[in-house]
């Protein structure tokens, strides 16, 4: 049976996407054995190769390249004329995977959510909540938001947000070691790394003036909440983003240090795979983010 050329052109972009015929297949509810024979019968029926095919890996071929390249915009331009004539243009509709940052999503995305699903009424949302770096393609995510820079890869990215980081202790900690009053005097102060193994290197800015001071302690952990509250503790100084312990600065458990040193803001951006760049859906939310955080 010869598949339409649009579907065969939305294979081999995921196949490539996915970066291997199992990871396709995974994603499409097919065999592997399928998907392969599908990328054959379409080189076959252009004449060319695509791919290169080894036993641990898929490399493009210069014409795969220039297929998949194309085949991209036409896949675009041939959701936005489907959209277009449904009526989808006038009434956002589908369902959203999106990954987004534990701590941030349960501050901003938790009563965010709402009112975006109230005013598009016929979006769904799967919210998975993790501070990994979710495989967009090969898991089969619409939208990912990350806190940081960014990898070189051939995700979309859209700015959101900007996120203010700052040092804090607790009073009782103060007392006890005192106020450091440049970034040096860490060297002698219990520190609250965040992360997994090793040391962590924090940076510091001022005039101009860039320094870096690798930092260890006694507590070390991948979430915002647990470093906040052992800084709480007295356990030692923590650098978070400001969402996260903006309610302790309030009550007073956290005092902000180094100020004077704050290094420029984190940036929270949307990331999402070329093909969904006209998903009405996918703009829709980005849009929305941007303009209810900061960046619209």
């Amino acid at each position: 049976m010869v598949m339409n050329p649009y579907e065969d052109m939305r294979l081999f972009t995921q196949v490539l996407d996915a970066g291997s015929f199992t990871a396709a297949a995974h994603q499409l509810g097919a065999s592997k054995q399928w998907v392969s024979r599908r990328v054959m019968a379409l080189e076959a029926r252009l004449g060319v190769r695509l791919l290169n095919r080894s036993t641990r890996r898929l490399a493009v071929t210069p014409l795969g390249q220039a297929y998949y390249d194309a085949a991209l915009r036409l896949l675009a331009d041939l959701e936005q004329v489907e959209q277009s004539i449904t009526g989808a243009a006038g009434a956002v509709q589908g369902t959203l995977r999106v990954s987004a940052p534990l701590s941030f999503a349960v501050e901003h995305l938790s009563p965010l959510l709402p009112a975006f699903l109230q005013a598009y009424p016929q979006v769904s949302v799967e919210l998975e909540l993790s501070d990994r770096n979710v495989d967009l393609l090969a898991e089969g995510f619409d939208l990912a938001l990350r806190i940081g820079a960014l990898e070189d890869s051939s995700l979309v990215a859209r700015g959101i947000a900007d996120i203010e980081r700052v040092w804090c202790a607790s009073p009782i900690y103060l007392a006890e070691y005192g106020l450091p009053a440049t970034p040096a005097e860490l060297e002698r102060h219990r520190c609250l790394p965040y992360g997994h193994g090793g040391d962590e290197t924090w940076h510091f800015e001022r005039g101009g003036k860039v320094l870096n001071h690798r930092v260890t302690g006694r507590l070390r952990a991948n979430n915002g909440e647990v470093l906040r509250e052992a800084a709480a503790a007295g356990l030692g100084i923590a650098h978070l983003p400001l969402f996260i312990v903006a309610s302790a600065l309030s009550d007073g458990r956290l005092v902000r240090v180094l100020d004077d040193w704050r290094p420029s803001p984190l940036r929270l951006s949307a990331l999402y795979p070329r093909h969904r760049q006209s998903a009405i859906a996918v703009q829709a939310l980005v849009t929305y983010l941007q303009q209810a955080l900061g960046c619209g």
